[in-house]
């Protein structure tokens, strides 16, 4: 099939004068969660990142650390992996005409990844061409009302406003979906896992406003008065709208703005690459939207709670995985303000953990050995909150070797929980904490230790992040998660996922757990904890007892007792 369908496009390459074309994860909206995924589609990789180069006779697949194994077993019979971090697509793809969609690439990308190359745009997408895609009816973009979000959407105008006269600019392309759902106050269906919006929005110095959409997207919100009908404008008027517009000066976004939105734009204007400020200003959350996702935290704990007390005590049958992931589904469902999954849940059994993001499909999922550990790594969207998650679950007595890889791994997940952030106060310097004690003993994890997370929005977000290179500076109000982890290839995977959100208390700066749900005690090796951790432990089970204890039977809050 997918051999087929290479041949197919690979025929198409005469046409338009290329040696290759460039296939990218993400789609026009730059979304993690496309609808759309012709990554997946003509490669048959379902990694959340990724690039594919087909060429004349090679086909090259590149992913980062995470996928590397999960790529081999999807992909490797017609491509070649390639570690992106190892090796950049320009320092094996030397001197080609490569085509590709100027929509779903910016700049920047194509010039870190191919600088060696001619790049030829090919303004109808090869992929769809194949599988043609059939467009989506969904249904028109809702606000949120001031008592969940706080902050109107006219202050978060102005802050633009002033950012705009701050720079010396006229307009800022707002091109990031996510951006225009903060900014506006506003959520949609247009997104698998998020309540995005897909829209793009033009902000002036005076605070007029363009809406990049279909006008039925827009129709609530034309109501509501926050966008006057004349201003919302149709992808293919959109020319005609930069034309007449005034000024010199335009911000785009180098993260989300396409090649496509930026010519347009650059036909009548001076571009100014910069990182749109919403990322920063969407990343800091305000005490409402924090209160909110403790109340989203406290549902999504109870169901994940009775869940690892159901597959660890009650169920006797020998599930799949996919089995169990349909369970902690159910367990989710039974409140009402759960809307769907915030990203694809990852259960993974035994070997299948080893893979950083594996999914279980039909042709994949095993049976739950109860001699294997389980990783469930799982999130939730509610009203209204963002939740990410992960334990590792045990259903035997576990050899010492892994007992020790997992007491590594919480030691580190302990050490991000209790960071000092005044002296700690970036990424890079937290990551180093939480990796010190695998490394010790040779050990590592080849991702991140934690990224940040929207409100009742993207499950991943910018721009903070705990990891090697993140220098942003950690703020109150910001969420991250703290998920350091350990993978032993074909045998097991562990990690350890919490969100947290930053706190100040006086002058102190720290970290506050919003997961609540019981960390795996049948795999700690308590001699390797000292007095601090442990202490630790107890506090956050004592805390997730006295949330939860009160909505558990008596089984299950014996059980959860036990963890104090």
């Amino acid at each position: 099939m997918i051999k087929n369908k290479i041949k197919i496009l690979r025929n198409k390459f005469l046409n338009f004068k290329i040696d290759g074309y460039i296939v990218p994860k993400n789609d026009e909206y730059f979304s993690e969660y496309a609808k759309n995924d012709r990554l997946k589609n003509i490669s048959n990789f379902s990694g959340s990142a990724g690039i594919v180069v087909i060429l004349k006779k090679k086909n090259y697949l590149f992913v980062d650390g995470r996928y590397t194994i999960q790529a081999a077993q999807e992909s490797s019979k017609n491509f070649n992996i390639i570690e992106i971090h190892k090796n950049l697509p320009n320092t094996i793809i030397r001197n080609l005409d490569l085509g590709y969609d100027p929509k779903v690439f910016t700049s920047k990308n194509l010039k870190n990844y191919f600088s060696n190359n001619n790049l030829i745009p090919v303004n109808d997408n090869l992929i769809d061409q194949i599988f043609r895609f059939k467009e989506k009816i969904t249904k028109p973009f809702y606000s949120l009302k001031k008592e969940v979000v706080h902050e109107s959407h006219n202050k978060k105008i102005l802050k633009i406003v002033n950012y705009l006269k701050l720079n010396n600019a006229d307009y800022l392309f707002v091109s990031a979906p996510e951006n225009v759902a903060w900014l506006l106050n506003i959520r949609g269906y247009d997104n698998p896992n998020s309540p995005i919006p897909n829209a793009r929005l033009i902000v002036d110095k005076n605070k007029k406003l363009f809406l990049i959409t279909k006008k039925d997207n827009a129709k609530k919100i034309i109501k509501e008065k926050k966008i006057n009908k004349k201003d919302v404008v149709e992808i293919k008027n959109l020319p005609n709208v930069i034309n007449n517009l005034n000024g010199k000066k335009f911000i785009i976004d180098d993260k989300s703005c396409s090649i496509f939105y930026e010519n347009i734009i650059k036909s009548k204007f001076k571009i100014l690459n910069k990182c749109d400020p919403i990322y920063k200003l969407k990343s800091i959350k305000n005490s409402y939207e924090v209160n909110h996702m403790i109340k989203a935290h406290k549902k999504d704990g109870l169901a994940l709670t009775r869940f690892i007390y159901w597959i660890k005590n009650i169920n006797k049958k020998n599930i799949t995985e996919i089995e169990a992931q349909n369970k902690l589904e159910r367990f989710r469902k039974l409140n009402k303000d759960y809307l769907f999954p915030s990203f694809n849940t990852i259960a993974g059994s035994g070997s299948n953990g080893a893979i950083v993001h594996y999914r279980a499909t039909p042709k994949t999922t095993k049976k739950i050995s109860k001699k294997d550990i389980l990783l469930v790594d799982s999130g939730g969207q509610y009203n209204f909150g963002t939740t990410d998650v992960t334990r590792t679950i045990c259903f035997a007595n576990q050899k010492q070797y892994i007992k020790n890889a997992y007491t590594n791994v919480l030691k580190g997940h302990i050490a991000v929980a209790l960071t000092d952030l005044n002296k700690d106060n970036t990424g890079k310097k937290i990551d180093i904490n939480a990796r010190k004690f695998l490394k010790k003993e040779g050990l590592d994890y080849a991702h991140g230790t934690g990224h940040g997370v929207g409100f009742f929005l993207n499950v991943h977000e910018g721009p903070q992040s705990i990891s090697k290179h993140n220098t942003v500076k950690i703020e109150k109000g910001m969420i991250l998660s703290n998920e350091p982890g350990y993978y032993k290839k074909n045998h097991f995977g562990i990690r350890i996922e919490n969100l947290v959100y930053v706190r100040k208390l006086r002058s102190r700066l720290f970290f506050e757990n919003l997961t609540l749900a019981p960390v795996e005690k049948d795999l700690i090796n308590y001699k390797l904890l000292n007095k601090v951790e442990k202490d630790y432990l107890f506090r956050y089970h004592l805390r997730i007892y006295s949330e939860h204890s009160a909505s558990l039977n008596k089984k299950e809050r014996k059980w959860l007792a036990s963890f104090i």
